[in-house]
């Protein structure tokens, strides 16, 4: 019905999915988008949004520990998951048991559009998923037409604290910082998510802090990790910003909130409070 997946898996179904099971946050918000309330069966307990549509719906567990057996019990005619954010074990097991599975891995922001598309003909949405993604392309065209006409303002943005954590470029958030006019400080680092010291991001002097909240639930206190180090530029000029994780890391329509709100975080980065929140 829609040819192979991000494991390279093809996926024939005989007819629109009736009982689906959605194992990706950003995902199961995807599908309320394109109109399939009545078709999810099965969330995760990190599904969040819409907050309604989720609440009654049946939670099968986490993303790296869901209830398989729960999962079967659902009879879905679908489960989507994800190459990082599940497991390969699980995903198996299920194939095992005779449910689809559809595996998602969009690395870039065109990617996560070309996802809405994906998922429209897995679910037959066509008209509502191209409707979405043709509104998120063009504000995608928009945004880098912007942010090509000046220089990219160096970021860091930390995905774990005790120990530091951050992103280099092979991850999507590397992208989202890049097509909204950000440089990632530590996206030449060999590791996907490196641990890093503080000295480390004094010597890379980044212009924006973005501490988000997920996954790790960054907050007002600990900006003052960061007041050790006055000589950082975005110490300096009090551009550390707390904000919604879901910006930089979900896929679906909420790229357009992304494309709306972090080219102007980035565009003058004109200082202000040090816990502005936007």
């Amino acid at each position: 019905m829609i040819g192979k997946d991000a494991t390279g898996r093809e996926l024939a179904l005989g007819r629109a999915p009736r009982r689906i099971v959605s194992l990706i946050p950003s995902v199961t918000e995807t599908l309320f988008a394109l109109g399939l309330d009545e078709a999810i069966v099965g969330v995760t307990v990190y599904c969040v949004e819409p907050r309604a549509g989720v609440a009654r719906k049946t939670k099968v567990g986490g993303e790296k520990n869901p209830k398989l057996e729960l999962i079967r019990e659902l009879t879905p005619d679908l489960v989507i998951a994800n190459v990082e954010e599940n497991l390969k074990t699980h995903v198996d097991q299920l194939r095992e048991w005779g449910i689809p599975v559809w595996v998602t891995y969009p690395r870039t922001v065109a990617e996560g559009i070309g996802m809405v598309r994906e998922l429209g003909e897995l679910t037959a949405t066509r008209t509502r998923a191209a409707a979405i993604a043709d509104e998120l392309e063009a504000l995608l065209a928009a945004v880098q037409a912007r942010t090509a006409a000046r220089p990219p303002v160096p970021v860091f943005y930390p995905i774990w604290r005790a120990p530091y954590m951050t992103i280099n470029a092979d991850t999507y958030v590397h992208d989202m910082l890049a097509v909204c006019g950000g440089r990632n400080v530590f996206g030449d680092r060999p590791d996907r998510y490196p641990t890093i010291s503080l000295e480390e991001v004094r010597a890379a002097g980044p212009d924006v802090i973005v501490l988000p909240d997920e996954p790790f639930r960054f907050r007002a206190i600990h900006i003052q990790d960061f007041a050790p180090y006055p000589d950082i530029p975005a110490v300096a000029r009090g551009r550390i910003h707390l904000m919604d994780g879901k910006l930089f890391c979900w896929y679906g329509p909420r790229i357009g909130d992304a494309l709306r709100t972090l080219p102007e975080i980035f565009a003058g980065a004109t200082g202000g409070s040090a816990a502005r929140r936007r």
